[in-house]
């Protein structure tokens, strides 16, 4: 079938939801919900014969829906109706939600059901839920629906509130107001829970030193007797210490992390975009620690081990554990960036996991991403973003090259969370690739203005050969995981169940740690390597690429690389949706047919 997707932005679920349909031979194409015309264009270019929506914010137009099937991918249980679904489902302390798909009607979220999943609500914030049980609910429901509409003799089920097991309800937008954090009276289990809730949009509004601020990344610290020493002399809400980037709250019963915060803007927005039309960029979210850097004089750094082992509860971006002759280095970047400085802890730390008596080194990446990559909000905050970006670069590429000059180890990239850009080809860094069933990954940078650089020259036509390398890269496409296997991308892929997928890791890593041919990899491994590097030195794959990125740093190439970083750290809406994804594209004479048609 031909099948639209109608987003309000092109985020995980689409990608995944184009990656599962397309495998299952259905021709896809995306349009962004950038206005009504714009979807109006894109329907009549592409004349689906089913319009998927799995992630809209805005109303699909009612000339589409009364012509068009549209199914409409709710993230809660049926009955359940808002914008704030999930939110109200962490903050009420839902033990089970779900994801409904229901066809668009007049009324938001009250078509009729086509399909509906459920899931067990495990303790994390919004985003990991919405990356995780939500998505895997939503695209087990979509191709059910999907499967429905196919056979031409499903009935979609009316929403129907006096029916037995229906418990949804419609939930208003959850405000401010209903997230507020009381630092006097509200437990550290409250305000994770609310924090949560909010993470990673909008955030929970906070008051530090007199200015607002939105709050996101909490973490419990364990309590010792090293902060009972503190608690005599601190006040709720106050801060008592940083760590990497994060500040350290004291709350009425305990004491949180907060990773991050973006500072709220002035009213004078609405003088701005009066004066120009347009919105004026907000603030981007940062480190806490850099947002108040001003503020933060005498509140001291509490360091962690740079292969820290323990299991206490704590923020730690970086961790370590050691199984069997396997050791498996845990590097949990928010939102999957890595900075130039997480980026020069992260190759410390694999230095050290080096020195430790295993044969076999796991490089797991985060639980929500393995990588994305260098920086980006981070860049764009600093004095000099183009300096940044290239300090940025080196650093991940000196990561990068430590991973694939090691050789003493067996190396493994253990993908659960997933990866895009410069993440997308660290990976491949490793000797063996293995990947969680649902990931998707974005091998490309084009489409940030950048050549790309990890070596990436190297890595990826070894893996997959140059004509498909130049493929991924220019087409700039999401891979999932079946392709990705056949391509020769990544060598095997796991359950998509967290506590299966680690038994699997491990597994498999302790099977090759004592595997009577450990010695003969390790041999082959240096010989080719050595052989590699005769042919052409890793060196030059590095400067080739540099050079190149030194120009994109410098604004030159065919997307400007600052303007489209500020695009994406701005959330600026575009103008429209990339060619790549959009198929049969609507143009001039498409528009005018469009009058015409509107006019008769």
């Amino acid at each position: 079938m031909r099948i639209l997707l109608l987003c309000s932005a092109y985020n995980g679920l689409s990608q995944r939801t184009q990656v599962e349909l397309e495998t299952l031979g259905h021709d896809i194409s995306v349009s962004l919900a950038l206005s009504a015309d714009t979807i109006r264009r894109n329907v009549l270019y592409f004349q689906p014969d089913l319009i998927i929506c799995p992630f809209l914010k805005e109303k699909v137009p009612e000339d589409i829906w009364r012509r068009h099937t549209c199914l409409i991918v709710h993230p809660g249980i049926v009955g359940d109706r808002g914008p704030s679904s999930l939110d109200w489902a962490i903050m009420n302390e839902e033990q089970e939600w779900g994801v409904t798909v229901l066809q668009a009607v007049e009324e938001m979220d009250a078509g009729d059901i086509w399909a509906a999943e459920t899931f067990v609500i495990r303790q994390g914030n919004k985003a990991s839920l919405y990356r995780h049980e939500v998505t895997n609910a939503a695209v087990k429901a979509i191709l059910t629906a999907v499967e429905r509409f196919e056979s031409q003799s499903f009935h979609p089920e009316p929403l129907d509130y006096s029916k037995e097991g229906v418990r949804g309800r419609l939930r208003p937008l959850m405000r401010q107001t209903d997230r507020k954090i009381d630092w006097a009276s509200d437990t550290v289990a409250d305000i994770i829970k609310k924090i949560n809730a909010a993470d990673s949009f909008p955030g929970v509004l906070d008051c530090i030193n007199n200015r607002e601020y939105y709050l996101y990344g909490a973490h419990e610290e364990k309590i010792s007797l090293f902060w009972q020493n503190i608690f005599a002399n601190s006040l709720p809400g106050s801060i008592i210490g940083q760590r990497n980037g994060a500040i350290l709250r004291m709350a009425t019963d305990g004491l949180v992390w907060i990773t991050h915060l973006k500072q709220k803007i002035s009213a004078e927005n609405s003088l701005y975009k009066r004066l120009t039309g347009q919105d004026k960029p907000s603030a981007i979210k940062l480190p806490a620690a850099m947002v108040l850097a001003r503020c933060l004089d005498g509140i001291p750094e509490l360091p962690i081990d740079s292969l820290y082992m323990d299991d206490e509860v704590t923020f730690k971006e970086i961790h370590y554990e050691e199984i069997n002759q396997v050791g498996y280095l845990h590097f949990d970047f928010h939102n999957g960036a890595m900075s130039t400085r997480q980026c020069q802890r992260l190759l410390e730390s694999y230095r050290l996991a080096l020195q430790r008596p295993t044969k076999v080194l796991v490089l797991m990446g985060g639980r929500e991403f393995w990588s994305n990559g260098i920086h980006l909000n981070i860049i764009e905050a600093a004095k000099n973003p183009s300096q940044e970006s290239w300090e940025n670069i080196n650093a991940i590429n000196d990561f990068v090259l430590a991973v694939l000059t090691t050789d003493t180890k067996i190396t493994v990239s253990a993908v659960w969370g997933g990866c895009g850009a410069g993440g997308a080809m660290a990976i491949l860094a490793a000797d063996k690739v293995w990947a969680r069933q649902g990931v998707v990954f974005n091998p490309h940078y084009r489409l940030m203005g950048l050549y790309g650089s990890e070596y990436w020259t190297y890595s990826l036509p070894k893996r997959v050969g140059p004509l498909k390398a130049l493929e991924l890269t220019q087409k700039a496409i999401p891979l999932g995981t079946q392709k990705a296997k056949k391509l020769g991308y990544i060598d095997d892929i796991f359950p998509n169940d967290y506590d299966a997928f680690i038994a699997h890791v491990q597994k498999k890593a302790e099977d090759i740690a004592h595997s009577p041919l450990y010695q003969p990899m390790l041999e082959t491994k240096a010989a080719i390597r050595q052989r590699d590097e005769q042919t052409k030195p890793l060196a030059a794959y590095r400067a080739a690429e540099l050079q190149k990125m030194k120009l994109n740093f410098a604004g030159k190439g065919e997307i400007n690389y600052h303007t489209a970083r500020f695009n994406f750290v701005y959330k600026v809406k575009p103008k429209e949706t990339a060619p790549c994804l959009a198929k049969n594209s609507y143009d001039f004479a498409g528009l005018q047919a469009l009058r015409v048609s509107s006019v008769c």
